[in-house]
């Protein structure tokens, strides 16, 4: 069970359990915008958190959606932002909130990446 990690607002993760679908990519983009939701592995976060929302974040909304790879109905692909880059998770399609099992919030208590 393979999990991947995508950081968020609390409120648009909020708006996605009440109409049983997750649908943002990134920051101010959705998935119709960009075509896929951006994901991190467990040791790319930081990078991706630092980027988006500064580091250390100078909010106190954010949080992370664990996601089960299993549980997700859309094609993940694994994917570089560049060539030759790391490469990222990627969902192509919705994100079914069932396939969260865990929210932890952003940054996390003593610098423990969350992953369960």
């Amino acid at each position: 069970m393979a999990r991947i990690l995508h950081l968020t607002e609390r409120h648009l993760w909020d708006e996605a359990v009440a109409s049983g679908s997750y649908e943002i990519s990134t920051r101010d983009r959705t998935l119709q915008d960009v075509g896929f939701i951006h994901c991190s592995l467990p040791h790319q976060l930081p990078q991706v958190a630092a980027f988006l929302y500064g580091s250390p974040p100078t909010r106190d909304d954010l949080v992370v959606l664990v996601i089960d790879e299993d549980l997700v109905t859309s094609s993940i692909r694994y994917e570089p932002p560049t060539p030759g880059g790391e490469a990222f998770p990627h969902i192509y399609g919705p994100l079914p909130v069932s396939a969260v099992v865990s929210v932890e919030p952003w940054p996390p208590a003593e610098g423990n990446i969350p992953v369960s």
